[in-house]
């Protein structure tokens, strides 16, 4: 075994205990098993359906459950949730377990991912959920939600574009956002003026203890 492939296989067997761990299982109370059904599913055939890479099985609970369950403090009391480019579920899906009072619409446009998504839907018993294939853009006039998130879609400018047509009066766009996000606002404001946003803000969606907090943008539509 090479030392890459020890150190993945190290890193793995980490990311398991951490998602065994009381400290999220605490986090997810009455909600866990049903997130660490969808963990299990999701490192068993994510890299194999192309749903993640390969190096992200070996972290799958600290970058992407916890990462997507960061964003629940911000939904507030958010009747309505709509995930665009939802891919393998993330946050769409964590949060639609999370929160099963809100209605979740799951917007993807790849087939073999909505198939993904409709199968964890079913899997995990998820009434609250809606898989909707195509792009955020078909559905501008559609619906409208309280909030719309999303995950490593687009740079802000474009993201904007997609998402605050689907977004209500009184809703926000609350979306997972890498540490350089603040570089992504200025060449936005054009459009982010075009919708009469609030100014964005830049938040910090903390979970667990000892794991890195993620960056989570939210922009207001009054």
């Amino acid at each position: 075994m090479s030392d890459e492939t020890q150190a993945q296989a190290d890193q793995g067997d980490a990311d398991a205990v951490l998602g065994q761990s009381a400290a999220v299982r605490a986090y997810f109370g009455a909600q866990y098993d049903a997130v660490a059904r969808y963990a299990a599913s999701l490192r068993a055939e994510g890299e194999l359906r192309g749903l993640i890479g390969p190096r992200e099985v070996a972290r799958l609970w600290e970058r992407h459950i916890l990462n997507s369950a960061a964003v629940t403090p911000y939904l507030g009391q958010a009747g309505s949730i709509a995930d665009i480019g939802s891919g393998a579920g993330l946050p769409g899906l964590v949060l639609a377990i999370q929160r099963p009072d809100v209605e979740v619409h799951l917007i993807e446009p790849m087939e073999r991912r909505t198939a993904w998504l409709q199968e964890c839907v079913e899997d995990l018993g998820l009434q609250n959920v809606q898989v909707k294939r195509g792009r955020a853009e078909e559905y501008h006039g559609a619906f409208e939600v309280d909030v719309v998130t999303s995950r490593a879609v687009a740079a802000l400018s474009k993201l904007a574009r997609m998402s605050l047509p689907l977004v209500r009066r009184g809703g926000a766009m609350v979306v997972l956002k890498g540490r350089n996000v603040e570089r992504e606002i200025d060449p936005a404001r054009k459009v982010l003026r075009s919708f009469k946003t609030a100014e964005p803000e830049i938040l910090e969606g903390s979970t667990v203890e000892n794991v890195e907090p993620t960056t989570i943008l939210r922009v207001r539509r009054p």
